[in-house]
């Protein structure tokens, strides 16, 4: 008695090779197809990266100018010894700018240390 499910196979039966089914035959060559395939194909590339990054540069720019342009009211800024009246509009952007060149400088300063670090582990190895 089987224990298997399924049909008994004998093992004097002879065992039929499976033929690979056979590739389809590829279309014709027609080089303009080619090239605009290829043309169409190139995935990220550095100008698509260029052009993106203009276009969203353009919106912030855009939303800053609508901003600016909606807060107009002067408020008096007190730096120090000196003081200024500006829109509140520009009064921000330029505390913006001042947060954003802090942090390049605070990036810039680690790079260097960075690549200070690089070059004696190159020239101790």
């Amino acid at each position: 008695m089987s224990t298997t499910d399924g049909p008994r196979r004998d093992d004097t039966d002879p065992i039929t090779p499976v033929e690979p089914t056979p590739a389809p035959p590829e279309p014709p060559v027609n080089p303009e197809v080619d090239a605009v395939r290829r043309h169409t194909s190139l995935g990220h590339t550095k100008a698509a990266a260029t052009w993106t990054g203009l276009v969203i540069g353009v919106l912030v720019l855009v939303a800053l100018l609508v901003f600016i342009l909606q807060n107009l009211e002067t408020v008096t800024l007190d730096l120090f010894w000196w003081e200024f009246s500006v829109p509140l509009g520009v009064g921000l952007l330029l505390a913006a700018i001042a947060g954003a060149l802090i942090m390049a400088l605070a990036g810039g300063v680690r790079i260097v240390q960075i690549r200070r670090l690089a070059k004696r582990a190159a020239n101790a190895a």
